[in-house]
């Protein structure tokens, strides 16, 4: 998958520097549908501009049948490695962003909180059951879950979710909506949730308390 997905990165570098300033076709427009596909699921690279040409430099010597530079025995392992240590990077930066916005509170665990409007409710314990709508994404925007794209509100005990739901729920208010900014170790951790969670991954939801359900 990991050399599938160089080869499609490499190839959309490469076309899109020598791609007409015209409408696609319906064939390129497939083709293009192929390079989001697969460059959504390479997020977790971050990949540079300046990094494309070495991955055109691996498609072109495969192809063409020349003796590869690098090895994916050995530099498969790599390719993960630097895929996590980008991600962890690029969540670190991000939670330091979030917590400078106005408004917004660091909790000790490192839950970045931030009131979008206001809620005239009481709080939930950990304890309770609430009701909620909610959208989760990573840090580059990419959206993993929602209960509006579902078309209806989640219901759940606070003590059975993430630790960061579970801390941060108790921070709003009934009718109040909110932004959680959750470090990994009280999200999914190094585990991740796969396919749509990667290992290490910062999650940003917002998250609009509805109702403390009663038993």
């Amino acid at each position: 998958m990991q050399t599938l997905l160089l080869l499609a990165l490499s190839v959309a570098a490469q076309e899109s520097q020598k791609a007409p300033a015209q409408e696609l076709t319906e064939h390129q427009k497939t083709l293009y549908a192929v390079g989001v596909a697969l460059g959504r699921n390479a997020t977790s690279l971050d990949i540079k501009p300046e990094e494309l040409p070495y991955l055109v430099m691996g498609l072109e010597d495969t192809v063409t049948g020349r003796a590869p530079k690098a090895s994916l025995q050995e530099y498969g392992p790599k390719i993960e490695a630097m895929g996590q240590e980008r991600q962890v990077a690029k969540g670190k930066a991000f939670l330091t962003e979030a917590a400078a916005e106005k408004g917004a509170k660091k909790t000790a665990s490192g839950l970045v909180f931030k009131r979008l409007s206001a809620g005239k409710g009481g709080k939930p314990k950990a304890s309770d059951t609430v009701k909620v709508h909610y959208r989760g994404t990573l840090v580059n925007g990419r959206e993993f879950d929602s209960s509006y794209r579902r078309g209806e509100p989640a219901e759940f005990p606070l003590n059975g979710v993430i630790k960061c739901w579970t801390e941060g729920l108790q921070l709003m208010q009934k009718g109040e909506k909110a932004q959680l900014v959750c470090p990994s170790d009280i999200a999914y951790g190094s585990r991740g949730s796969s396919p749509v969670i990667p290992p290490d991954a910062v999650l940003v939801f917002e998250v609009e308390l509805l109702d403390i359900v009663k038993k």
